[in-house]
């Protein structure tokens, strides 16, 4: 295996990743908090998170990837509220609609998906361990407080100081920005008409960062190889991870900080008052393939921003369809001469690619080298396909395979062309020969029925099949 380089943001460098227990690599990421449909700002991190993955799987490691829903914080229960609905009816739908869009845009499910509502009594021994470690106070409302004064470290990440803090000043607001000299909930006192679960300082429910520590350290242990999530999260909420769980704890919570930079759109800071807003579904709506839209979103380095833009988003459905073009020339020719029922799949199971891009990802997943020796590799592919013999022509579709396998496009799913259109395409065949056209017609019309489209080749070479990609049921 080469050596595989990520930036960490806590030393803020290029690190060499050694897993803590390899071949087991242990991956926190940050969730959705489901109060509305996830955007493209989200997807742009959970992209780049499903990439780390892959590729970290890729290079032949074990990864326990864990991924947190946030269903109980400020927005969640605003949004029942307003609804009239339960907080778990209210979180469920958005919940399940998230799941929808992680498989619509091919995402990888995590091993291990916990709901912050499913997990009280572990924030509460944890709240209750850094009360007791003199980390954590009860206010005379029943909350209860971190006190970052204490915590001599606090800051690391972010690279904030604490030469504004307030002794005593506290915030009990889930997001904050200027307020780093201020002591944050931990658990938050119940208010009239909101959910509430018992705990020793009385009725409340968990602050939104202290559900962080607890899911990541019950699911993963106390130290993780990997926390990832977007720029946004590093302050506060990463930041007080690291305080909750180290004085808890008194080890290293997280050996490699991953952070995604934002995505703009058309230049500028996605918001629904500039109309420029996108979920997964809205994009759907406007008949653009989920393939190209995750490309669309892997295309820029992680750590640089990505101007998101429509025309943009044509290019990258116009690159998956110049991989898919090439892929289904490669696997018609290995059928138009395979013995009926023979799966190209059974001999290709395996993906790889070149090792150019395999180096292009473990130098900081830098998908833009990657990139550019892909298209580079898949013209050198169009080029020499008509004279490949089967031989080679199987080592292509093991190509596509390992696209798939990093990057997720769905391009090789079916590796066999079924026997039945295999039928039909010869006939078709000798009836383009013959110059039979109106037979010809008919036969490409049935063979698309199936939803297969026929490509004709150039003059003594073989016409070839595609699958249609698929039809998406678009819920909003």
């Amino acid at each position: 295996m080469g050596e595989i380089k990520f930036y960490d943001t806590l030393q803020a460098k290029v690190r060499e990743f050694r897993p803590l227990d390899p071949p087991e690599v242990t991956l926190y990421t940050c969730g959705p908090t489901v109060y509305n449909y996830a955007h493209i700002g989200n997807f742009r991190t959970f992209a780049f998170e499903d990439l780390l993955r892959r590729f970290l799987e890729f290079k032949g490691l074990r990864v326990r990837h864990v991924m947190n829903i946030t269903d109980v914080d400020d927005k969640t229960i605003a949004g029942a509220a307003r609804e009239k609905k339960s907080l778990r009816e209210y979180t469920a739908f958005y919940t399940q609609a998230f799941l929808e869009d992680m498989k619509t845009l091919g995402m990888l499910p995590p091993n291990v998906q916990p709901l912050a509502t499913d997990s009280i009594p572990d924030i509460l021994a944890l709240v209750q361990k850094l009360i007791d470690r003199e980390y954590a106070y009860v206010a005379d409302d029943g909350s209860v407080y971190y006190r970052i004064a204490q915590f001599e470290r606090y800051g690391r990440l972010s690279k904030k100081k604490l030469d504004g803090n307030v002794a005593g000043a506290r915030v009990d607001v889930d997001e904050y920005e200027k307020e780093e000299g201020a002591d944050f909930v931990l658990w938050k006192a119940a208010k009239e008409g909101e959910p509430s679960w018992d705990s020793p300082w009385g009725k409340g429910r968990p602050g939104w960062h202290i559900e962080c520590s607890a899911m990541c350290m019950r699911h993963l242990g106390e130290t993780v190889d990997i926390h990832a999530g977007g720029e946004d999260l590093i302050f506060p909420h990463h930041e007080n991870e690291i305080a909750q769980s180290e004085a808890a704890t008194g080890k290293p919570f997280v050996h490699y900080w991953l952070h995604a930079k934002h995505l703009l759109v058309n230049g500028e800071k996605m918001s629904k008052s500039q109309g420029n807003f996108f979920t997964l579904r809205d994009l759907l709506v406007k008949g653009y393939d989920p393939m190209a839209i995750r490309f669309a979103l892997l295309s820029v380095h992680y750590r640089h921003s990505l101007n998101f833009t429509l025309e943009g988003l044509k290019e990258s459905g116009e690159i998956v369809k110049k991989l898919d073009d090439c892929y289904w020339q490669c696997l018609s020719r290995i059928s138009a001469s395979e013995a009926p029922g023979k799966a190209v799949g059974k001999i290709a199971e395996k993906g790889t690619v070149t090792p150019d891009m395999e180096r292009a990802l473990e130098d900081d997943l830098n998908v833009a080298a990657f990139v550019a020796n892909m298209l580079e590799h898949i013209t050198d592919l169009n080029k020499a396909l008509p004279g490949m013999g089967r031989a080679d022509l199987i080592e292509c579709v093991r190509f596509f395979k390992g696209l798939d396998a990093l990057l997720g496009l769905d391009i090789a799913a079916i590796d066999v062309v079924p026997d039945g259109i295999r039928t039909v395409l010869g006939q078709y065949s000798d009836a383009r020969k013959a110059k039979d056209f109106s037979r010809s017609d008919v036969l490409r019309k049935e063979i698309e029925k199936t939803g297969w489209l026929v490509k004709d080749g150039r003059p003594g070479e073989p016409s070839t099949v595609k699958k249609i990609r698929r039809v998406w049921d678009i819920k909003k």
